[in-house]
């Protein structure tokens, strides 16, 4: 048969060596690649044979199989697919060489040069070059089913390739690679290893539809083996539920998380119409103790038509989801040209928001059917579902349906805000809450006493998030979230014109005491005025409505951000004998020195009950052991 010899164009060539040196990080997925193709050649025979009945093709036995040469050094990647004609192996497989190839080079070229990674879809059809990152030529040999005659590619990825019609070809196309040899410092693996085939296999193509087919080495004496399938062909994702056990879902978990624990929770979604896919989720028993490290491995697995593209794909869902775990399978996809990076396209946002809603509306079903289970969920993972308060608006009411915090109405039950609506007092407006490191510091807080004498419900917002959310939701069905640690309370529903007299009457009388501590801690606070929050303590510090809690300043700086320092609110409890007798001290003395240390001490000890910390510790104790001593 003739061979003609043809010239790859420049362009072409600078294309070539960029596939072999800059486009793939990993050596291995050039047999991914090959593998991809072969099931796709098997796809098109198995629905042309349904369209057209009388074609003349054997699909029996379709299947995918790796020949490995040790002495040759060669790998075989072969189907029994549907082949090509000649014409089409200078079409398709050169379409590396068609006018398309300038466009991809400077696209290729501009992205590099701007930083951005290889972020180009593959439709110039280079993944068949791949093959030259493990090999030195390779020789292609095809037959469309249906025809008579084949045709042999071969070229050694430089200057030029051949084509020449053959007439004793298979059905179907088999790629021959003559392998570099090894180089493990470049990644360059030994593909005439039986152990890195199968791994290789394993990893990338274990759910292809089609068997992966090869024949194990023979050991001495023995008779030839027969052919091994090395692929499971077990997408659980894409068989019903009625076909996969509980166990089978469990252990591919397992496999996927490396948990050794059984998943809380199992979710299944197959999307279907324009843009089709699928998804296994699993929600785990137990949160990793890195959950909430900077390195944690966030992201489910991609796959395309169960082709591996990607471990941990973090475009599928948000940050707030990172414990989910699991398999995504689309049937089309953009991606860059080396499958490792994907486009940021409405597809992969759409996938996001459907995967998104799927998670959060099986929480709230686990929290109608199991409230068992949903407890373990929010206790192993509320922290991080109420980031997503905050950094997902478009979800925001579903997290607040999800979300159950600890309250003042029950030591071990938390509730919802539905809930805490539901028990709110009659002539209450607003939801009332409290931060802070833990249930038992708030709880003794000096701002919760007159809410508990009145028995006016708080929720009870212990995580470092709470301090972020409540100000970014603000309120919940009309309703506002107001802490109960800033601004100025007024539970006086009934009776409020006689309150309102009342302390009216106190300001007046302490006006004097008040001016004068605010001078004295002038560098500390901004205002002293009278608590209508208070019925045990002295005193309390508040923030304004619209200040940082300290928490949250402490909080910003931690993260590298500077944040001025907030001056807050002193409120004086009229009605403790320690403010009673301040004040009389006040109107009886002129040499008011000592009581100056006083006021001092009593601003202290306000910081001191809210879990702050003494500006100057020795002074601090130097005063009260002053007290102490005259005690005595």
């Amino acid at each position: 048969m003739t061979t003609e010899t043809f010239e790859f164009q420049v362009e072409a060539r600078q294309l070539l060596q960029l596939m072999i040196h800059s486009v793939y990080s990993n050596k291995d997925v050039f047999l991914r690649e090959l593998v991809s193709n072969a099931s796709d050649a098997l796809d098109k025979l198995r629905l042309e044979k349904l369209r057209d009945d009388s074609l003349d093709a054997d699909v029996s036995d379709l299947h995918i199989e790796l020949d490995v040469d040790k002495e040759a050094r060669t790998l075989t990647v072969r189907d029994n697919g549907i082949g090509m004609s000649y014409d089409e192996v200078g079409r398709l497989i050169g379409t590396i060489a068609n006018s398309g190839t300038a466009t991809f080079l400077k696209e290729l070229k501009e992205a590099e040069d701007a930083a951005g990674a290889d972020g180009l879809i593959g439709q110039f059809g280079v993944g068949f070059y791949s093959g030259f990152m493990a090999a030195d030529e390779v020789t292609l040999v095809t037959r469309r089913a249906g025809e008579s005659q084949g045709t042999r590619w071969t070229s050694r990825g430089e200057a030029t390739y051949t084509l020449e019609r053959v007439d004793d070809a298979p059905q179907g196309t088999s790629v021959t690679l003559h392998l570099k040899p090894a180089d493990p410092e470049n990644q360059l693996h030994d593909y005439t290893s039986e152990w890195t085939i199968r791994e290789i296999v394993k990893r990338y193509s274990d759910f292809i539809t089609w068997p992966i087919r090869m024949v194990p080495e023979a050991k001495d004496g023995e008779d030839a083996p027969e052919p091994e399938t090395l692929n499971s062909m077990k997408a659980l994702w894409a068989r019903s539920r009625d076909e996969v056990s509980d166990d089978e879902y469990h252990e591919l978990y397992k496999h996927i998380s490396h948990d050794w624990r059984e998943p809380l929770e199992t979710i299944r979604l197959q999307a279907e119409g324009t843009f089709e896919y699928q998804a296994l989720l699993f929600v785990p028993s137990h949160a990793p103790h890195d959950l909430f490290t900077r390195d944690f491995k966030r992201g489910v697995q991609l796959y395309v038509k169960r082709v591996f593209i990607m471990d941990d794909c973090e475009a599928l869902l948000p940050p707030y989801l990172r414990f989910v775990k699991g398999v995504v399978d689309a049937q089309d996809l953009s991606l860059n040209v080396s499958r490792e990076i994907l486009q940021q396209d409405r597809h992969i946002r759409m996938m996001q928001r459907r995967l998104t809603k799927k998670v959060l509306s099986t929480v709230k079903e686990l929290m109608t059917r199991d409230a068992e289970r949903y407890a373990t969920f929010w206790r192993e993972f509320g922290t991080a579902l109420k980031e997503g308060l905050v950094t997902d608006p478009e979800n925001r009411d579903a997290l607040l349906a999800v979300s159950s915090f600890a309250t003042t109405h029950s030591d071990d039950e938390p509730a919802t805000l539905a809930q805490y609506v539901e028990r709110m007092k009659d002539g209450q407006d607003d939801i009332y809450y409290i931060t802070g490191e833990s249930r038992q510091s708030i709880e003794n807080s000096p701002h919760m006493e007159a809410f508990r004498d009145k028995g006016i419900e708080v929720l009870l917002l212990t995580d470092a998030v709470d301090e972020v959310w409540v100000d970014a939701v603000g309120a919940y069905e009309g309703r506002k979230l107001r802490s109960v640690a800033k601004g100025e309370i007024d539970l006086d529903a009934e009776g409020a014109e006689k309150a309102g007299e009342e302390r009216e009457k106190q300001a007046e009388e302490y006006a004097g005491l008040l001016g004068w501590m605010r001078e004295r801690l002038d560098e500390d606070i901004k205002e002293v005025r009278l608590s209508t929050r208070l019925t045990v303590s002295p005193a309390c510090i508040v923030s304004d409505a619209h200040d940082l809690t300290p928490a949250l300043e402490n909080m910003y700086r931690a993260m590298g951000q500077e944040v001025p320092r907030t001056k807050r609110i002193l409120e004086l409890n009229p009605g403790h004998p320690l403010v009673k007798g301040l004040h009389q001290a006040y109107r009886a003395s002129e040499d008011r020195t000592e009581l100056a240390e006083s006021a001092e001490l009593l601003h202290t000890l306000a910081v001191l009950a809210e879990g702050g910390q003494p500006k100057d510790p020795a002074r601090f104790v130097r005063l009260v052991a002053d007290r102490l001593e005259r005690t005595l």
